[in-house]
């Protein structure tokens, strides 16, 4: 004998259409909480002159000179980078809105450097480096570019490759943008690769008074005090475009408010736009249409009736 099997009732069944509840589940709670803004009192500036082969960062696996073996503030970063084979100024804080400001492209803070080449630029090129030069990475903005004196500054070791049939020269280039390596590839372009570079100038902090390997603290600026780019658009720009958007929308209003009157209506607002200019030129319909003169009430609607073929036309198309 078959054991009775309990059966389930249509009442019971879960309905398809039904939506299924939702399983709320707790999201992980993120480790990254929003750090307070610094204390005017808090906020910390160094200026430090990197030597020659020092990577711009505090750690390196591979045993490296790093900023950690000169800076011993803690708490404090690198507001943007120097090629380790590069030389000189160096920003550091531990204000994040400061080292956004001065790394952002878009606030363009000029940076001076003092280049030595190998050979002696002309005019035309140094002309094509204050012009902009096609870098595979695209055009670089006009920077500054003059050959300077000699400048007394601190020997390198090593010291630089030296030909004796090539001479040498410095020059002085300001850029604003901070691309990879970009004043070594701006000097290749124009034919004068780069046998050393310095770091003379960011914005208004200077190299002057700091030897090499040496740094200083500076108060932190105010963010409202430092030059910022000029984003602004012009005065009144815009405004006109505004304004022509808003009087083609008033004469397409009036285009649609015409055509949805009725015919008379619109016939008697033309045939009185002599004597009432402001109504109909508001589109506004008379308070008592003129009525035909045959007495003969007329369609509300769009005319629809066929004009009647002309004469010598057999096809009827309308053609002429």
């Amino acid at each position: 004998m078959k054991s009775a099997r309990p059966r389930l009732s249509l009442s019971q069944r879960p309905d398809k259409g039904a939506a299924k509840p939702r399983i709320q589940q707790a999201r992980p709670a993120s480790g990254t909480e929003r750090k307070p803004e610094l204390a005017p009192a808090d906020r910390k500036l160094l200026l430090l002159n990197k030597p020659y082969m020092v990577l711009c960062q505090f750690t390196d696996e591979a045993g490296r000179e790093t900023l950690k073996d000169y800076i011993r503030e803690p708490g404090i970063y690198a507001a943007g980078r120097l090629d380790r084979d590069s030389e000189g100024l160096l920003l550091l804080t531990n204000d994040g809105k400061l080292q956004a400001r001065l790394t952002q492209p878009g606030e363009k803070t000029p940076k001076t450097y003092w280049v030595q080449v190998e050979g002696v630029p002309s005019e035309e090129k140094l002309a094509a480096l204050r012009a902009g030069v096609e870098l595979n990475d695209g055009m670089t903005l006009p920077a500054g570019a003059r050959i300077m004196d000699s400048p007394a500054v601190w020997p390198r070791n090593p010291p630089i490759r030296e030909r004796k049939e090539i001479p040498t020269c410095w020059l002085e280039i300001k850029i604003v943008e901070g691309r990879n390596r970009q004043v070594r590839r701006m000097t290749a372009h124009i034919g004068h690769p780069t046998l050393r570079l310095i770091r003379y100038a960011i914005g208004d902090w200077t190299l002057d008074d700091l030897a090499c390997g040496e740094s200083c603290s500076l108060p932190a600026p105010e963010l409202a005090a430092l030059p910022r780019a000029n984003t602004s658009r012009r005065d009144g720009q815009g405004t006109p475009d505004r304004a022509v958007k808003s009087t083609t929308n008033n004469n397409i209003d009036d285009k649609l408010r015409n055509q949805n009157r009725p015919k008379a209506a619109r016939d008697a607002a033309g045939a009185s736009s002599n004597s009432r200019p402001h109504g109909a030129e508001r589109g506004l319909a008379p308070s008592h249409p003129a009525k035909p003169a045959d007495g003969k009430p007329r369609s509300t609607g769009r005319g629809t009736a066929r004009r009647p073929a002309r004469a010598g036309n057999g096809n009827g198309n309308g053609q002429s």
